[in-house]
């Protein structure tokens, strides 16, 4: 019985052993080091802004402010470049970014230009599911962990509503125009107990129904030159608040 047991669980074995080298056989990935490609992989975009990094001047910091996030940050740039020169107005958006990200990159590309104020706006791709969602509570958090390492290190925090969107065309069926105001209400919250400004973006360009009033953005989502000359003039007037300008 026992000799017979032995012979069947060494069938079994060669069997398995041979399926095994064929499947690797027919595996396309069977000659690449996946732990290396992985190590070298740069998921949060640690080293993005390496060059504008390095340029940044340490001594000219004064009225310097970050601004942090997605493609809505970084299309700032885009329809206003003479807004950001990389010493007073640095701009650190990357399009795509949840804010899981951009909390992990916070310290390198926010808190070591030592600027006096820094200005957060971020959830609308955590809620489009860039990476997976886990709650509104879990956005939050992340972005209430930036603005306590920003107090930590004497910088003023502006945190910004997400801007409205009734849908994202690239990923149907998330309901931003319910889970924006969810989240827009968290960090409102949050803002009044512990006294830091809080930029209502979304009751100024909402078009009543949750989403992005047309001619403030081209595709509903993303601002155009006229929806950021809107935040133009609603940050240039939080921050001269905040820094006594």
């Amino acid at each position: 019985m026992i000799k017979s047991l032995n012979k069947t669980l060494l069938l079994l074995m060669a069997v398995f052993n041979c399926q095994s080298i064929s499947a690797q056989e027919k595996n396309p990935l069977d000659k690449i080091d996946l732990t290396k490609i992985m190590m070298h992989l740069d998921w949060a975009g640690m080293a993005y802004f390496d060059d504008q990094n390095n340029a940044v001047d340490p001594t000219k910091n004064e009225g310097r402010v970050v601004f942090m996030g997605n493609s809505i940050t970084q299309g700032w740039m885009h329809y206003m470049p003479n807004m950001f020169d990389n010493q007073t107005y640095i701009n650190r958006g990357i399009g795509g970014q949840t804010t899981s990200q951009m909390l992990l990159r916070f310290r390198q590309d926010v808190i070591a230009h030592k600027p006096k104020a820094v200005v957060i706006l971020a959830g609308t791709n955590d809620i489009a599911g860039n990476t997976p969602l886990r709650d509104l509570e879990t956005v939050a958090g992340n972005l209430f962990s930036m603005a306590e390492l920003a107090r930590q290190h004497n910088i003023k925090v502006i945190l910004c509503s997400v801007i409205p969107a009734k849908e994202y065309p690239w990923r149907k069926g998330k309901r931003p125009d319910i889970k924006i105001p969810q989240l827009n209400k968290l960090i409102q919250v949050y803002c009044n107990e512990t006294d830091i400004h809080y930029l209502d973006f979304f009751s100024v360009m909402t078009d009543g129904k949750n989403g992005l009033i047309e001619s403030y953005g081209y595709d509903g989502v993303h601002p155009d030159e006229d929806g950021y000359k809107v935040m133009t003039e609603l940050v240039e007037k939080a921050l001269d608040q905040l820094l006594g300008g």
